[in-house]
């Protein structure tokens, strides 16, 4: 007897009328058609609708979320704002209460279907008051959310006092990865000194490592080729994230086509963010108006794994968001001009599974022996759920139903109209 049985599943490769068969959390069988003679404890019929694995976020700073408008709001919406004000506001930060925000958000996202959050925890405060907050939240969620901490010097590593044994400090409380932020050390020498450090810190200790690289309009921030560097010559190929490098949206092409080449071949992933970086960057253009994001679909056709984050939501970058990743992928569709039927659906896998092997998330995805979570969407494919961004019917980890919510289907009384009742746009 099975614990659990869906039925008349669409998978997001195009697979249709598919039964996922479920014992003990795990996935034991996807077939097509029917399982002969298997018998459940519960039977689910999918009704044709598309059945994921759950989305991923590997880019988020859940010490500022739900922060929005304290200590004030940022007036002019821009980055540097947004770095001034979680100044003002660290002081005034209590444990409590970055839990509570963090739980409150962590319970959006599993309504979204949303469970793996890769979150930077700032660690510039020396009393890494924000670290053990989500430590706690980490123990809290974990029987529902993956939640991985990356130990994020926000103010530089090297140019605020004691960034380095703060870091370190934070990776001894059980952090999981190492992160950074050259491009906002003094110089660029010492933004590359950062990055060098930092990868030697991961080696040495045996961690992942993820930094936000070159967010930036300038052309000259470079970072992520120093990234690329380190990540070889420490033998860290397939455990480094660049995130952000929006100033690759500036460089000379001459100068990226030798760049994507050393990306690619040190096995290092990118994480665009496209609603913040479109929101933050090209604030000093007038028109034309730089887009802000990295160049995913060159990325992408280089052979790197892109992976696309949320980054914030209701904090002093960015005043919107609702923990939805198929937001994030129908952002990072338009910007990038992805619209192709391949590009549609690689922007779909930028929030699932190219974003779960930036996590090095385990046994992810909808095969035998994975882990049984996933989610129900409202949408007959990826494409559909990107262009309806749809209820999330039900959400499970491991076997066990988390969320749910009903199909929404709207009755249409028009004049001169035949009634449409029940009908799916």
């Amino acid at each position: 007897m099975l614990d659990l049985l869906i039925t008349n599943a669409a998978l997001a490769d195009g697979r249709t009328s598919m039964t996922i068969a479920v014992q003990n959390g795990k996935i034991t069988d996807v077939t097509k058609g029917p399982i002969a003679g298997a018998k459940a404890t519960e039977t689910v019929d999918a009704g044709g609708y598309l059945l994921s694995p759950p989305f991923v976020d590997p880019h988020f700073h859940m010490d500022a979320t739900l922060s929005y408008g304290l200590p004030r709001v940022n007036e002019s919406g821009t980055l540097l704002e947004g770095i001034a004000l979680w100044g003002e506001l660290k002081p005034l930060l209590r444990a409590e209460a970055i839990i509570e925000r963090a739980l409150t958000y962590c319970d959006w996202a599993v309504a979204k279907g949303l469970l793996a959050i890769r979150t930077h925890v700032d660690t510039s405060d020396a009393s890494l008051l924000a670290v053990d907050a989500l430590l706690e939240v980490r123990k809290q969620v974990a029987p529902y959310i993956d939640l991985q901490l990356v130990a994020f010097p926000q103010d530089g590593v090297l140019r605020s006092k004691g960034g380095i044994e703060n870091l370190k400090r934070a990776l001894d409380k059980g952090v999981d990865a190492v992160g950074g932020i050259p491009h906002f050390e003094r110089t660029m020498t010492e933004g590359a000194a950062s990055v060098r450090l930092l990868c030697e810190i991961a080696a040495e200790r045996g961690k992942l490592v993820d930094m936000h690289c070159d967010e930036s309009d300038d052309p000259m921030s470079r970072h992520i080729e120093t990234l690329a560097f380190e990540a070889q010559r420490l033998g860290l190929q397939g455990r480094v994230s660049g995130s952000h490098c929006t100033s690759m949206h500036s460089m000379e092409n001459y100068y990226v086509s030798k760049l994507l080449p050393l990306i690619a071949e040190s096995g290092v992933s990118v994480i665009a963010n496209p609603l913040i970086n479109i929101t933050l960057q090209g604030r000093h253009d007038t028109y034309p108006k730089r887009r802000g994001m990295t160049r995913v679909p060159e990325l992408m056709a280089a052979g790197v794994t892109v992976a696309f984050g949320h980054d914030c939501a209701m904090d002093p970058w960015y005043s919107l968001g609702q923990a939805d990743m198929l937001e994030v992928a129908h952002m990072g569709l338009h910007v990038a001009q992805m619209t192709s039927q391949e590009g549609m659906r690689a922007c779909f896998d930028a929030v699932t599974i190219h974003a779960a092997r930036v996590m090095h998330l385990p046994r992810y995805g909808i095969a035998a022996g994975c882990d049984a979570s996933f989610v129900l969407l409202q949408a007959r494919d990826a494409i559909d759920a990107i262009r309806l961004r749809p209820n999330r019917l039900k959400v499970w980890r491991k076997g066990r139903l988390l969320a749910s919510a009903p199909a929404t289907l709207p009755t249409l009384h028009l004049p001169g109209r035949p009634a449409a009742v029940n009908f799916e746009p």
